[in-house]
């Protein structure tokens, strides 16, 4: 098989700032990404400045595969950066996008994951304002990291944080657990079950909103990435002193990531997760969050899955199915590296 031809790939000297620079930015990301904010190619982003309170955030994204089954580098960046402003509750506005793109990486994967870049923003509703690229050396850089910051202006009225919960709150979650990493974890090692698993990928924005709109009843939103379920539930009860009891039959689980977990050894609870939040509100407004979850394609599995409760000490519990308890800790390590 023949070598392919230069053009085909990513070059060192793509990232020299020089000609051949321009050419892979005007040839392979301006006509996706383009917009008025990006369009100017200035050192940096002119953004209005809004009345009211800005939120920032950043990530990086260093997934291996680049591609899995439902999603990619460039859709996981964009809606990991869009998730952490919308469980601040912020309307997610703008983001700065830098590619670390590695020598030898094929132009027609980065045109691909450039285009999911752009139809994740806009489906989120945001707009890439400003970038940069980098070319490192082969063997340096798995193919692409991807760096994002995120600018949103935070909602009137909106005040989420565990300083707000409470004994005798609910905990939701929006949708069925651990899919993102069971998904990246089967395609990196090429493992393939009879049903196949996709990850949860997607921007939250619109569902974070809709359950803000319920008011002060709305304590706090989490989107359990790295470290799962188990992570975020932890942290309540660390940073709360308050300890939750959790019903395993109310926790939503396809029978494909069951599968998947019982068959790697691993606890769904510790998986990440990149399309669903973990919601803890006042028990009172419990139906009408299940209610605005459910308009919404990607929480219809939406589901209260435990309580809060001043029990002394903090601890988690889960109800298990077969009628027992176990202490749910925060994971010690990273089971699945390089999933995000």
């Amino acid at each position: 098989m023949s070598e392919p031809r230069s053009e085909e790939q990513v070059l060192i000297a793509h990232g020299g700032g020089g000609e051949m620079t321009r050419r892979l930015v005007a040839d392979h990301m301006l006509p996706r990404l383009r917009n008025p904010l990006l369009d100017p190619l200035t050192d940096a982003a002119v953004l209005p400045r809004p009345a009211g309170r800005i939120c920032l955030t950043t990530d990086a994204s260093v997934v291996q595969p680049l591609e899995f089954p439902g999603g990619d580098i460039g859709r996981l960046a964009v809606s990991g950066t869009v998730n952490d402003l919308a469980v601040m509750g912020a309307d997610p506005k703008a983001l700065s996008l830098a590619l670390i793109i590695e020598e030898g990486l094929p132009v027609e994967v980065l045109d691909r994951i450039v285009a999911s870049i752009d139809a994740t923003a806009r489906e989120a509703g945001v707009v890439v304002a400003t970038g940069d690229t980098k070319v490192i050396e082969r063997r340096r850089g798995d193919g692409l990291f991807i760096s994002t910051a995120g600018v949103g202006f935070l909602r009137d009225g909106v005040d989420l944080g565990m300083h707000r919960i409470a004994a005798g709150d609910v905990v939701i979650v929006t949708g069925r657990i651990a899919e993102h990493g069971l998904a990246v974890l089967s395609a990196r090692e090429g493992l393939a079950f009879d049903t196949p698993l996709r990850s949860d990928v997607a921007p939250l924005a619109g569902i974070a909103a809709s359950i803000c709109d319920l008011g002060e009843g709305v304590r706090f939103l989490r989107d359990p990435t790295r470290g799962g379920l188990a992570g975020v539930l932890a942290d309540i009860a660390e940073e709360t002193g308050l300890s939750l009891e959790v019903s395993e039959a109310a926790i939503p689980l396809a029978p494909a990531a069951r599968h998947a977990a019982e068959l790697l050894g691993l606890d769904p609870l510790a998986v990440a997760n990149e399309g669903k939040l973990v919601v803890v509100a006042a028990e009172e407004i419990a139906a009408g969050v299940l209610d605005a979850c459910r308009k919404h394609e990607r929480a219809r599995d939406a589901a209260v899955i435990g309580r809060v409760t001043a029990s002394a000490p903090p601890l988690v519990e889960l109800l298990t199915s077969v009628g027992g308890r176990r202490i749910v800790q925060r994971p010690y390590g990273e089971e699945l590296p390089r999933i995000c």
